[in-house]
């Protein structure tokens, strides 16, 4: 719940030129995290105007950042971690 209020209050919070970085290390926040960022929803299909398209509060930037073999090397926790940025659209 504290992930979801705080995925919610971020395009509020945000500058024009602001980014919003956040790593996960389990697959359900991810999965709260990449939805997010994708709908600005948790569940459920966004809205759709006339013409098909959704508002969204936030635009992903670059790919998901996963640790590199040898990150999991020396530290052996970072396995799971994964990092997704997005900006204010």
């Amino acid at each position: 719940e504290v992930l979801k209020e705080f995925l919610e209050q971020m395009p509020g919070l945000l500058s024009e030129e602001g980014r919003l970085s956040v790593i996960s290390y389990h697959s359900l926040e991810d999965r709260l995290v990449k939805r997010f960022i994708r709908t600005g929803l948790f569940s459920g299909e966004p809205e759709k105007d006339f013409c098909g398209n959704i508002s969204v509060p936030l635009k992903k930037v670059g790919k998901m950042i996963i640790p590199t073999r040898e990150e999991i090397k020396v530290n052996n926790r970072a396995r799971s971690a994964k990092l997704r940025a997005a900006t204010l659209k």
